[in-house]
């Protein structure tokens, strides 16, 4: 696996950041995807120089329409192929639903949804493509029951199970 590249989003802490330790062992080239350009650099230092690995920082917030494209886009004018895609990122926001703030609602679905099924859009199309890759959506045991005062997080980890199960069945035998 030394010569495949792995994507992460939500890769400057917790799940993510532990991911990105793990594959730079096996991998030959990380992106890393997240919204802290200095986090991102540190990891890369780190990374690099404990492994035989090449890590390119993406600092990008994907609450931001056309996020996903974006990076896509950027590593196909690169000419990098993504090998394995781990769509990590997300958030919650606590509290009643009726006394929530909207726009953090708002970021939490464009990051949570709409980023990881774009990511999933783009990089997927060109794995079954090239009849190789593979995709991990991070999703949550919350996606298995509702959640109050955490309504809309426990939807949208709902939708990520969905999907990625659909996804999972459709894409069989393409590689």
């Amino acid at each position: 696996m030394k010569n495949q590249t792995a994507l992460i989003t939500g890769a400057s802490g917790g799940i993510g950041y532990e991911f990105a330790k793990l594959l730079a062992r096996d991998y030959g080239r990380l992106v890393l995807v997240a919204r802290s350009e200095g986090r991102l650099g540190k990891i890369k230092q780190e990374l690099e120089a404990a492994h035989p690995v090449s890590v390119i920082p993406i600092a990008q917030d994907l609450s931001e329409p056309g996020a996903a494209e974006r990076i896509f886009r950027r590593l196909e004018d690169e000419r990098i192929t993504v090998d394995i895609l781990i769509n990590n990122a997300g958030f919650g926001e606590h509290g009643a639903f009726v006394e929530t703030d909207w726009q953090q609602e708002e970021k939490m679905i464009a990051v949570n949804i709409t980023a990881l099924t774009g990511m999933t859009k783009f990089f997927a199309k060109s794995m079954v493509a090239q009849r190789n890759g593979r995709i991990v959506n991070v999703a949550s045991t919350a996606a298995f029951q509702p959640g109050p005062f955490l309504a809309v997080y426990y939807a949208s980890k709902a939708y990520v199970l969905s999907f990625s199960e659909a996804l999972s069945n459709e894409l069989k035998g393409t590689g």
